[in-house]
């Protein structure tokens, strides 16, 4: 019993690491404690104050200001080699709470919108932009909606660091999370990057599944430069992040009916559905099944990474009251 107690507190403690790692500024206990939900985390302020009070003891956290804290090397380290099992099937769990956290109603046009976000510094802000442009211009989003803030402005939970720019763009967790309100089951499956010919989707050439991955597959092909978002939208050849769900068959019209609801406020990103049991952009599908090829939100950042731009994604990372979002086009 006391060694199931320790390691609940390590996998605790392994959460609030991975809260401040993904913190581009110092954040204290109630932030934390807020952000910790997208986790699955339920702890209250004043338990992650206890926790923090022993991992600052341990050197994994160091305080800064007032009751602000920041990860140290060692914390750092620790958060890479602790509790490796749980770190199977993290994304999978991250995609499931931001879907549930989504409150978007299409015909109000109300509730908040899952959201990726973006570092640009500032000074390369306005290049990027250019380059996001033709990703933008060529349907390679969820979305043309986006968010922008300056350092020292929040976007979500998250402050822009000093000297840089935010940049908030859909996430394709939309259509999980309007389904899932819709009481539509859809099981996410891949991250991966699909090859377009001739303007059309043809193949994926990389899967990274979900349920077996602790990094996130978006994020992983932009750092790895596999992408040619750009090449997509100049010539309607190349590779582009995209994302791969099942749904049930029965459920197809309802899906239907919410992609077009979506779609008509600015959203989605759905790229083609299959038919039922048959292989979607060559995934074989099981019996009685449909496969759903999403764009990825980040094609846009890819673009401005092949244009040689330094970027800092936080992909899934929260939500933004879709009245917030502006076109692209007006920045």
């Amino acid at each position: 019993m006391i060694g199931q107690d320790r390691v609940e507190v390590e996998r605790k403690i392994i959460s609030i690491l991975r809260v401040l790692r993904d913190s581009p500024e110092s954040v204290g206990a109630r932030v934390i404690a807020r952000r910790l939900e997208g986790y699955g985390v339920g702890l209250r302020e004043r338990a992650v104050r206890y926790h923090l009070k022993i991992m600052d003891e341990r050197g994994l956290t160091r305080l800064v200001g007032r009751d602000g804290r920041v990860l140290t090397p060692l914390g750092e380290e620790e958060l890479q080699n602790a509790l490796v099992g749980d770190k199977v099937g993290f994304i999978i769990s991250k995609i499931e709470s931001l879907a549930f956290r989504t409150s978007f109603d299409y015909k109000s046009r109300t509730g908040l919108v899952p959201v990726n976000i973006s570092f640009f510094l500032r000074g390369h802000f306005k290049r990027a932009l250019a380059a996001m442009k033709e990703a933008f211009e060529a349907g390679l989003c969820v979305s043309p909606l986006v968010a922008v803030a300056q350092e020292g402005e929040r976007l979500g939970d998250i402050v822009v660091p000093v000297g840089q720019v935010g940049f908030a763009t859909v996430c394709s967790i939309i259509v999980n999370g309007c389904l899932l309100k819709a009481g539509i089951p859809m099981d996410s499956r891949f991250g991966g990057l699909l090859q377009i010919r001739d303007r059309k989707p043809y193949r994926f050439v990389e899967l990274i599944e979900y349920s077996g991955s602790s990094l996130d597959p978006s994020e992983v092909f932009i750092t790895s430069r596999m992408t040619s978002v750009l090449e997509v939208a100049r010539k309607g050849e190349g590779k582009a992040l995209a994302n791969f769900r099942e749904i049930p068959a029965a459920c197809r019209p309802l899906v239907e009916e919410v992609v077009v609801g979506l779609g008509e406020v600015g959203l989605g990103g759905l790229l083609v559905m299959g038919e039922v049991s048959e292989p979607c952009c060559q995934i074989p599908m099981g019996l009685n099944k449909v496969g759903v090829v999403l764009l990825g939100g980040l094609n846009p950042v890819a673009a401005a990474v092949e244009a040689g731009i330094e970027v800092h994604n936080f992909a899934m990372s929260g939500t933004i009251d879709y009245k917030d979002l502006v076109n692209y086009r007006d920045l």
